[in-house]
């Protein structure tokens, strides 16, 4: 396990640079980013995502299942300028429609819908609380890449730097984790992740079925996220493994998107 997934203020600053730095201006052809935007996030953790857009002055919405990064991101982000307009959310997002918090100019999921259970009643779901020409975010690890599986807050330092074994059958996945000592709680979290994990090709589909088109679509070899963390310059896939499914999904590091309603494609976008 490495140092970020236990210090929570080093997570939220990390957070708080790759927004800034690349998914503000990944957005930004599509949706100027102005503080007249609301802006949801579910799975917001400790809010650093958010962050940027509180010190612009945006209302932010952040949603969390954990009641303690929720307290986190409070914490957090009540040094940031325009705090005020910030609200945080112990909820569960299918419990909650636009009655409750509106709808939003953007929405973000970054990290979030590989753990989502119900895919695609998510989807569906999504669209109560957008806006009528409301942009999605996501960004996640396709399943297959070498640590899709989320193996890296493994407490063992070995298989925190074990690449695809996520991949192994389950009895044996858990055969392995319990064999290097990883608690109970770990392996029940990491056999979730191995249920509710996703490939590019399914998300695809299920942008198309739910009726959602792409405004926007990258695939990297290497996560934008890596020069934070590693220092490791971002680097968009190769065109030619991009291009073959399912190989691809196994040398991908992260898929970044914007997404709209198919009946708002035609409109020019803001």
């Amino acid at each position: 396990m490495q140092e970020r997934h236990t210090n929570r203020s080093q997570y939220f600053s990390e957070q708080a640079i790759t927004t800034t730095k690349y998914i503000m201006p990944y957005i930004s052809d599509y949706k100027a980013i102005t503080k007249e935007l609301r802006v949801l996030e579910i799975g917001c953790g400790e809010g650093g995502n958010l962050a940027p857009f509180i010190d612009l002055g945006c209302e932010v919405v952040g949603i969390d299942l954990s009641s303690k990064r929720i307290e986190e991101a409070k914490q957090f982000t009540s040094e940031h300028y325009q705090n005020s307009k910030a609200i945080f959310l112990n909820e569960d997002v299918y419990k909650l429609n636009a009655q409750d918090i509106g709808r939003f100019d953007l929405i973000m999921l970054r990290d979030v819908i590989e753990h989502i259970h119900n895919q695609d009643e998510f989807f569906k779901h999504l669209k109560v609380f957008l806006k009528q020409d409301g942009l999605v975010f996501f960004g996640f690890p396709p399943w297959c890449m070498p640590f899709g599986g989320h193996q890296q807050v493994c407490n063992s330092k070995l298989l925190s730097k074990t690449p695809y074994f996520h991949l192994l059958p389950n009895t044996l996945y858990k055969g392995v984790l319990k064999l290097f000592g990883e608690t109970q709680g770990t392996v029940n979290s990491l056999v979730e992740i191995k249920e509710t994990g996703i490939g590019i090709n399914k998300f695809v589909h299920l942008v198309n079925n739910n009726k959602y088109v792409f405004v926007k679509k990258t695939l990297y070899f290497i996560n934008p996220n890596y020069k934070v963390k590693f220092g490791l310059k971002q680097r968009v896939q190769f065109k030619a493994i991009a291009a073959i499914p399912y190989v691809r999904d196994f040398f991908s590091t992260c898929l970044y998107c914007v997404i709209r309603l198919k009946e708002q494609s035609n409109q020019k976008p803001n």
